[in-house]
């Protein structure tokens, strides 16, 4: 399937968007550029002085950012991690707002041959860097079947982990398991019940792909990058679509949202503790109904956002 026939749809695009507070003449940050649509959205909004800087690592995803030749507008081919050196890269010290869209996006689920799903019949890559790095089945190849048995658990939240991983090791001892196909059957042989609707894999390719792109660690070492580079005022916007991801994101906002803690008893006025150096804007967003109608995929999606105070993180 080409990259022209995919029809992406962007999350929470309008409410992420809204969620920067944008400034004319602002700096933003787009973690994943995806296909573009929140940044495309943040540059109609910016005014001649504004600037839009994108990161991704996935290469069609570049390809697709170099399309834009608007002079305000950068992409990094980096993973978000990357942040802080993305940013002094470019001369750029503090920024007015940082978006982050988590996780997989649909252009890398429905191109077959990436091997994220196990709808195609592909190779089990499962990279967003296809440059780099390796691949789903390189590891599975050579990965302990505790370690296999760990990261279906810990990632995927399957409670049939060692099962899967024991199917896993002893196929291997046959044949190498290099496609989504010969996984996906493995997987189905292990899984003795499933939730309504769901297939059997989902859980175990969820895992494997979060632990070969390193997502949870990419989060956790950003979030900290994105918030010391907010000026007073900016705004940090985050969409998350699972629990994993976004346990990481609720409780890096709600730490950095609560001030300093004293002992209940000690005779110190509210006015005289620090103030917190995040405060939380608004209550987590979910897509409405009409849009989980119209793409199923963001039924599970869930919007936070936070704004930097003067304080010290």
């Amino acid at each position: 399937m080409s990259a022209a026939a995919f029809t992406h749809r962007t999350v929470l695009l309008t409410e992420a968007v809204d969620g920067l507070a944008l400034r004319p003449d602002g700096i933003y940050v787009d973690c994943t550029y995806g296909r573009g649509g929140h940044s495309r959205l943040i540059l109609s909004r910016l005014g001649p002085a504004g600037r839009l800087i994108a990161f991704d690592k996935d290469p069609q995803a570049v390809a697709d950012a170099r399309t834009i030749t608007d002079p305000r507008f950068n992409i990094v081919h980096e993973p978000y991690a990357a942040f802080d050196a993305g940013l002094d890269a470019l001369g750029i010290g503090q920024v007015d707002g940082v978006l982050m869209d988590l996780g997989v996006s649909s252009p890398q689920i429905d191109d077959g041959a990436r091997g994220f799903s196990f709808r195609f019949d592909a190779p089990l890559d499962m990279r967003m860097d296809t440059t780099r790095g390796q691949t789903a089945a390189e590891w599975l190849a050579s990965a302990e079947q505790a370690e296999i048995a760990e990261v279906i658990r810990d990632y995927g939240e399957e409670r049939f982990a060692k099962q899967i991983a024991g199917a896993i090791v002893a196929a291997r001892l046959e044949n190498p398991v290099v496609t989504t196909g010969q996984l996906t059957q493995i997987v189905a042989k292990s899984v003795r019940t499933r939730e309504p609707g769901q297939d059997p894999a989902t859980r175990t390719f969820q895992a494997i792909r979060i632990y070969i792109n390193r997502e949870l660690e990419e989060l956790s070492l950003t979030l900290p990058q994105a918030f010391r580079r907010l000026r007073q005022g900016g705004r940090l916007s985050v969409i998350a679509f699972h629990s994993l991801e976004d346990r990481i994101v609720k409780r890096f906002m709600a730490d950095a949202a609560e001030a300093d803690k004293l002992p209940s008893r000690l005779p110190v006025r509210a006015a005289d503790i620090g103030e917190a150096p995040l405060k939380l804007v608004g209550k987590p967003i979910r897509a409405s109904q009409t849009e989980v109608d119209a793409n199923p995929r963001a039924r599970s999606a869930i919007l936070r956002v936070a704004e930097r105070t003067g304080a010290a993180l």
